[in-house]
């Protein structure tokens, strides 16, 4: 018998609005929804944003296990965690087996979860109604503070400070613990207690990072979201093991996204699996173009105290991405760097310049040197 394994698949993580832009594509321009398969076989999805219409289209029904059909977990009724229920091929087929939970608002009264679905595919909104969805679908009206059994899983739900409501889940599997906050704002002393009872202990944090702390402290205050310093302060107030920042602001680009562990459409994280408890993996599609080479390079940036450098050396491990480089010159976090390469091409070595930025430095294994990772711009 192998160990019990929890697998979270992340298919959109934008906040708001999707959105197209190219300076957002590596982390994924969908809204929110998350995939939980559990150890006994339960499959739960964790809000309805676009990134559902990506799930469906890659369906795969629950393997079996104690419990039946899938659980959908909705945090709140904003359009960014609903809006891909229409488009949800699955729910389109007979055999299939749904039950959401939400609260009931208080705007909308008893049946609130089954009138928001109703209420965004009425006319003249969209083409069809609910009527058409064949799959069989029940509602569950939960409210902040229970806890409920789902096949070998324990869900706790807890309110957050967001406005017009929102529930955070906490999700206890036989492989570990996943706590889901997304839309949460710092500073009511009473949720703030709610999220801590929420995360506490929690193998991963799935939190909510929309604002810079800047934009939280003054144009952004009240609009009910969180940073990542204040996930980072919530991790470990509450001994959560593994924080991933979730809920990236529209108008983030991935280069602002990138100084922090944050999740991206694709990612996979792994509870329960021997080696590592808890293991990250990234879609191929975001590493296939990843290359060992050994290019000449010359090196143009600021070091650490500020003072400009000019260094020559060796590319290796490159992608259309970002390289990792070995430096003499321990350069800032977040500053700029060019990078001129002779590279092979049809007609001979070509010089290729290329500007990024520094995301990451390490020790390098050879003596006197640092690794920095650099992120490529243009």
């Amino acid at each position: 018998m192998g160990a019990p394994i929890t697998r979270l698949n992340f298919w959109g993580v934008r906040g708001s609005t999707p959105t197209v832009d190219p300076a957002t594509w590596r982390y994924g321009g969908n809204t929110p929804c998350l995939e939980l398969e559990a150890p006994d076989g339960t499959q739960f999805i964790l809000d309805c944003g676009t990134g559902l219409r990506m799930l469906g289209n890659r369906w795969t029904a629950p393997n079996g296990g104690k419990s039946q059909g899938t659980h959908i977990l909705i945090t709140h009724y904003h359009w960014d965690h609903i809006q891909g229920v229409p488009f949800f091929a699955p729910l389109y087929v007979p055999n299939n087996e749904f039950q959401f939970y939400s609260f009931r608002s208080k705007f909308l009264g008893r049946g609130s979860l089954k009138q928001v679905f109703e209420a965004q595919m009425a006319v003249p909104y969209f083409p069809v109604d609910m009527s058409v969805m064949s799959a069989k679908r029940k509602f569950q009206e939960v409210d902040g503070g229970e806890s409920f059994t789902i096949g070998e899983n324990k869900i706790t739900t807890r309110w957050l400070n967001h406005p017009q409501g929102c529930l955070g889940f906490r999700i206890e599997t036989p492989a570990g613990i996943v706590a889901y906050a997304t839309d949460n704002e710092p500073g009511n002393d009473k949720l703030d207690e709610s999220l801590q009872e929420l995360v506490a202990g929690a193998d991963i944090f799935v939190n909510d990072a929309q604002f810079t702390p800047e934009q939280l402290g003054a144009t952004r205050k009240g609009w009910g979201h969180s940073s990542w310093l204040e996930g980072v302060k919530t991790a470990r107030q509450a001994g959560a093991k593994t924080l991933v920042l979730f809920h990236h602001d529209p108008d983030s680009t991935d280069r602002m996204v990138d100084s922090v562990f944050a999740a991206s459409e694709g990612m996979v994280i792994t509870l329960g699996a021997p080696g590592e408890p808890v293991q990250a993996h990234m879609p191929g599609t975001r590493t296939a173009l990843r290359r060992a080479v050994q290019f000449q390079a010359k090196v143009c940036g600021l070091t650490e105290g500020g003072k400009e450098f000019v260094e020559e050396t060796v590319v290796c491990d490159l992608s259309l991405q970002g390289a990792m480089l070995a430096l003499r010159h321990l350069p800032q976090l977040q500053s700029e760097l060019q990078v001129t390469m002779d590279a092979p091409g049809p007609n001979g070595e070509e010089r290729v310049q290329l500007r990024g930025y520094v995301v990451r430095i390490d020790d390098a294994q050879e003596k006197g040197r640092v690794a920095v990772g650099v992120v490529f711009t243009d």
